[in-house]
């Protein structure tokens, strides 16, 4: 089964341009560098919640947006061998300063998953 990553984050909505050129540019090198399909999507029925939520996992602003992503990988082997360069190769992207990145890093939320169904 295969394993994904996936990213939760919030990015100003005046960034949304800026994020979308990332997001493709980020998709090319993780492509090259093994993975199977890269998805970006730009939150637009994502509710505040009265314990958890979205927009409370992110600390979400106003003038926000929650972006949800996943990086699908042929397995954690290949994934954990690809991010060192495929960071190096994002972080060049940014003219070598990721303090670039449109959103806020801090607020971003990311993990590894094994796949347990896939249909």
């Amino acid at each position: 089964m295969t394993y994904v990553q996936g990213f939760l984050l919030a990015v100003p909505d005046a960034n949304k341009a800026a994020y979308t050129e990332l997001a493709e540019a980020s998709a090319r090198v993780f492509r090259a560098h093994g993975a199977l399909s890269v998805v970006e999507t730009w939150g637009v029925s994502v509710p505040d919640g009265k314990v958890t939520s979205f927009p409370m996992a992110v600390k979400l602003e106003k003038d926000e947006s929650v972006v949800f992503s996943w990086i699908t990988w042929p397995d954690k082997e290949t994934a954990d061998t690809a991010m060192e360069p495929s960071m190096k190769e994002l972080e060049q992207l940014m003219g070598g300063d990721m303090s670039k990145m449109p959103f806020d890093g801090m607020r971003m939320i990311w993990g590894g998953f094994e796949t347990i169904v896939e249909a």
